[in-house]
């Protein structure tokens, strides 16, 4: 089991959610709220607080890309086998609408076979309180196993 997804299970959603910054400290300038987490799947809150606000009042993109690398990279990390590590190699996205309100940013790579060495696309998505699907990304993951 990845050692995220236990600390997950042990700790709790808000725990570990204020954890993620001590162990990836990038991550902790987006106060990520960590609400679903198993293997191939993860969710997320990104609130539109100030701090990670653009010069219209609507979450920055980077920070949308922020918190789309880390439900990637933590769903990814929960499906690979034990003997694999994983790096983040490209992200592409698309800005759909702008993000006025909170975000439920989530990937669900159900449908990815996460046991072979070598790249993988993992989807992400960002959807507004209304519903409203503000941003899509498809992550690059290369898979290394070891040995």
């Amino acid at each position: 089991m990845s050692q995220f997804l236990s600390m997950f299970q042990q700790m709790g959603s808000k725990e570990f959610s204020q954890g993620i910054g001590a162990l990836a400290p990038y991550f902790s300038t987006i106060d990520p709220e960590v609400s679903d987490y198993r293997p191939s799947y993860c969710e997320m809150n990104l609130r539109n607080q100030v701090k990670v606000q653009n010069h219209l009042g609507s979450i920055h993109a980077i920070a949308i890309c922020n918190a789309a690398e880390l439900v990637a990279g933590l769903a990814t990390d929960a499906s690979i086998p034990a003997n694999a590590r994983w790096i983040a190699q490209a992200m592409n996205v698309q800005y759909l609408a702008k993000a006025k309100t909170d975000l439920k940013v989530v990937c669900d790579a159900a449908h990815i076979n996460f046991s072979l060495p070598g790249e993988v696309t993992v989807p992400v998505a960002a959807y507004d309180f209304a519903g409203t699907k503000c941003f899509n990304a498809e992550i690059t993951m290369n898979i290394k196993h070891a040995g």
